[in-house]
């Protein structure tokens, strides 16, 4: 029994290195990882929204500019909420943001942000499901309350551009 005990103990030891178990769990160290890529992506969000929010001109734009604005700063909480996030897990959050797109379309613009908020929404919902799986489940509810902000996000965009939000 105890040599069991020891190859079982190996295993899981392997398995937390590697990130996986089998059973599609991850490590904490694979979970900071994705943080951080989430993180990423919110920097990204910031400098896209605070960008898209100066450049988009006309009557058409003047209601979807000044929201935004306010994006802007609820992607900035959340990178907040991230950062704390991955320091609690004992990470390093990181500083470099994913690429910004620009275009001289403003629906392109409104384009880019759409496909950038429903990425982050599929990604948070596999978060959830991996903190969840680590008994975080503190981290999975401060990814919930993002999630109805960024959904928001996306339905904001979706109406000025004048389709149905996609499904993430």
């Amino acid at each position: 029994m105890p040599s069991e005990n020891k190859e079982a103990k190996s295993k899981e030891a392997k398995s937390k290195d590697n990130g996986s178990n089998g059973g599609g769990q991850i490590s904490r160290d694979e979970l900071v990882n994705q943080l951080n890529e989430d993180l990423a992506r919110e920097y990204q969000a910031v400098i896209a929204y605070v960008v898209y929010s100066q450049v988009l001109k006309g009557a058409a734009y003047m209601n979807i500019a000044k929201e935004l604005e306010k994006h802007a700063g609820e992607e900035l909480q959340h990178a907040i909420l991230i950062a704390k996030q991955i320091d609690y897990l004992g990470g390093t959050p990181t500083v470099q943001q994913k690429p910004v797109k620009l275009s001289d379309d403003p629906k392109a613009l409104l384009q880019f942000d759409l496909d950038n908020e429903v990425e982050t929404i599929r990604n948070y919902r596999d978060r959830i499901r991996q903190a969840d799986q680590l008994g975080e489940f503190a981290i999975s509810e401060v990814i919930r309350e993002i999630i109805v902000q960024e959904q928001d996000h996306a339905i904001d965009l979706a109406t000025a551009l004048g389709i149905d939000p996609p499904k993430p």
